[in-house]
């Protein structure tokens, strides 16, 4: 009874009720015209998918039927929406249906790039929902502040996005990476190869298409409601006060980048696939170019360096060996403050005296972003002058710039770069080319990278890659945890130099990678037998990073002892890229503070510094140096081997005389006093100075003073490193 009931209620909403409303409050049309071209519409998109239809059944994933369904549904609804016309005749009921249309449809435009980006809106993060969201948001009402009709705004934004997103989809597909702004400034190469691809239409271009076509046709159809002059004027300044608050303070303050909206750009393709490629898009562009320096004048740039007399050297060792070592997460905690432990994590460094020079060196990271120390040591270079947030391999180094590669290399040094990780990091093939490495080693060229494959396939067991190099590798203990070892990429490293050119001084630069973070990770082969002993409770990720400092100066130790026994005059310098990411309650309670929220300006200093040491297996001239920032360290190296230096190299060195310490965080000037880079202080003109001399080598390609950076005074092209030594 009471089914029937409810049937018969359903049946006369269905037969009276719902038709009386939808005749009362709506309007549908059509015509001749209309039905031929909803027609034509739908036998145009049907045809592609059942041509294509190999293409759906083919692919791997389960949600292949539903992309099928999709493509198959969607002609058939592009043709009802192009053939009939929906008028709403309630005026209210019409501008409620305009404000739903105008806050859903980004969701759409969003399926629409998303689809391209081989990403289901669903399975977005919730910034990087939120992310996409409000930029397309800030395009159309910027796009309506300017014309007063959203459907203009959809005619316009709807094509760019489509056809931005379409060049993504094709780029991923033909290189493996992702459509950046930066690629525009490489976009001569890019049609020069342009016709050696192929461009047969995708499955996701076909999706993607009906979207496309779908949001063209309701924006098309869509007419905006009639308002008064007052609400036209309210409106319309709303929107673009709205959007262009939110550009400025995204492009003009680092509000958004400290609060982690930024790319992720160690690895683009993972950041386009958690937050988007509108967002991610969006946020490269921040970083595409850099403004010119107030008064610069590439003319004024002798001047400034102010060209000394060559001082005389001690050339009883002329052209030393040379080997710097970027030690990954290299640190030694104590520096924030009272850090005991169960025994010492790092005796050997810490005795080195003899023919030593050593400090605490101010990088400008914490945690991550290893690149951009390691692009402050080899170019002379800081961060601090770059945008909040950027990535100096990934964004400017575009072209030849000169670094200490390029200087020893004028001085006839051979060059080796090693890295134990990926070749494709943060660019390094490209970058060690522009810096002009005669060679580069990574990853790829001393194991089987299978394996790392196979580890990857086993959710990212450490235990398993273990047994897997073990198999392949015996005897070699090649990784600890999941990387490979300080012990045996020193190995490497000596392996390289038993086998160099003995014509030719060496040079080598290498970046390790056991400390990487992933303190979390257990493991068989990792005995964790530090950890602190003065603090409230156990931090897991400290102790394992304190036992992996033994480790490394286990390694570092093996390297110097090898070392004492060449004849050949040698230099080695080591030095930490950052300090680790570990417990910010273990960091608070080395520091003595609550929180890290209200350090003062020392504190946060303390939290970048890292240990340097330059050793020698020959005499020089030992000393500590308390303080001294990264971009300085390879012109001290240079000066400590004895080899003749570039004008630059001098003037940093003269520079640190003034300021030993220049990072992100500010700088400290030769009487211990700590600033901010919002502080008012004497040293506005010589930092003002240093940023035009970096602006010219980096960004002033055309005008760059060669004789300035370069031994040679000219500069050179990239280096060619040929695919067997990638």
């Amino acid at each position: 009874m009471i089914l029937k009931n409810l049937w018969h209620k359903v049946y006369f909403f269905l037969k009276t009720i719902l038709p009386e409303f939808l005749n009362k409050n709506f309007e549908v049309t059509s015509t001749k015209r209309s039905k031929t071209i909803g027609a034509v519409i739908c036998v145009a998109t049907l045809l592609p998918v059942v041509i294509l239809v190999k293409q759906f059944t083919s692919l791997e994933f389960s949600a292949k039927w539903w992309i099928l369904a999709f493509n198959l549904l969607c002609p058939f609804v592009l043709g009802i929406a192009a053939a009939f016309n929906v008028r709403i005749i309630n005026d209210i009921a019409n501008k409620i249906w305009h404000f739903v249309f105008l806050f859903l449809m980004p969701i759409v435009l969003m399926t629409m790039t998303e689809a391209l980006n081989d990403v289901f809106v669903y399975d977005m993060t919730y910034l990087g929902f939120l992310g996409n969201y409000l930029v397309i948001i800030i395009m159309l009402f910027l796009f309506f502040a300017l014309t007063g009709s959203f459907r203009v705004a959809y005619l316009v934004i709807t094509p760019v996005l489509f056809g931005f997103a379409v060049a993504h989809s094709y780029i991923m597909d033909f290189r493996g990476t992702p459509f950046l702004p930066m690629d525009f400034l490489s976009v001569t190469t890019a049609i020069g190869v342009a016709n050696t691809y192929d461009y047969t239409p995708t499955y996701k271009v076909l999706s993607a298409a009906m979207i496309f076509i779908f949001i063209i046709i309701i924006a098309i159809k869509t007419k905006t409601p009639k308002y008064n002059l007052l609400t036209k004027i309210t409106s319309r300044t709303f929107t673009g006060t709205f959007a262009a608050v939110l550009l400025l303070l995204f492009f003009g303050t680092s509000v958004f980048a400290n609060l982690g909206v930024r790319p992720d750009f160690w690895n683009q393709t993972r950041g386009y696939m958690n937050y988007g490629f509108v967002f991610n898009f969006f946020c490269n562009t921040k970083y595409l170019y850099m403004s010119e320096p107030d008064n610069y004048n590439p003319g004024d740039i002798e001047n400034i360096v102010d060209k000394q007399e060559e001082e005389e050297t001690d050339n009883r060792y002329k052209k030393p060996n040379i080997i710097c070592i970027m030690n990954e997460s290299l640190s030694d905690l104590s520096v924030l403050g009272n850090l005991e432990t169960n025994e010492d994590y790092m005796p050997f460094m810490r005795s080195l005296t003899d023919n030593t020079i050593k400090g605490n060196l101010y990088v400008p990271v914490i945690g991550a972003g290893t690149s951009n120390t390691e692009f402050e040591f080899l170019t002379g270079h800081t961060t601090a002058f770059l945008p909040s947030g950027s990535n100096a391999y990934m964004l400017y180094v575009k072209n030849p710039i000169a670094s200490l590669v390029s200087t020893v290399e004028a001085q006839g040094y051979s060059s080796f770069a090693f890295h134990p990780y990926y070749a494709a990091g943060w660019r390094r093939t490209e970058v060690y080319s522009n810096f002009g490495f005669n060679k580069f080693v990574s990853l790829e060229n001393i194991m089987d990278i299978s394996l790392m494959y196979q580890y990857q396939e086993s959710g990212n067991d450490a235990n398993v890659l273990q047994s897997l190099v073990e198999q392949y590798y015996p005897g070699s203990n090649m990784i600890l945890r999941q990387y490979v070892s300080d012990s045996y990429n020193y190995k490497k490293l000596i392996e390289d130099f038993e086998n160099r050119d003995k014509s030719q001084p060496y040079f080598a630069f290498n970046v390790t990678m056991q400390n990487h973070g992933g303190y979390t990770t257990s493991c068989v082969n990792f005995n964790e037998s530090i950890y602190a002993t003065n603090v409230s409770k156990e931090y897991i990720k400290a102790n394992k990073y304190l036992s992996l400092m033994k480790y490394s100066d286990d390694a570092f130790k093996e390297l110097i002892e090898y070392f004492k026994k060449v004849k050949e005059p040698t230099i080695i310098c080591m030095f930490g890229d950052h300090q680790p990411s570990v417990e910010t309650g273990f960091i608070a309670e080395v520091m003595g503070v609550d929180s890290l929220s209200s350090l003062t300006p020392e504190q946060e200093q303390s939290r970048h510094a890292t240990p340097f040491y330059i050793w020698a297996n020959y005499d020089i001239e030992e000393k500590t140096i308390d303080k001294l920032s990264s971009n300085y360290l390879s012109s001290l190296v240079l000066q400590t081997a004895g080899v003749k230096l570039t004008e630059y190299n001098k003037y940093l060195l003269k520079l640190a005389e003034t300021l030993p310490v220049i990072d992100t965080v500010g700088y400290i000037d030769n009487k211990n006093i700590y600033y901010k880079w919002s502080d008012v202080s004497p040293y506005t003109e010589l930092l003002d100075n240093y940023e035009k001399v970096q602006y010219n080598n980096i960004f002033d390609q055309q005008n760059v003073d060669a004789k300035t950076f370069y031994l040679n005074g000219f500069v050179p092209e990239a280096t060619p490193i040929s695919e067997e030594e990638k």
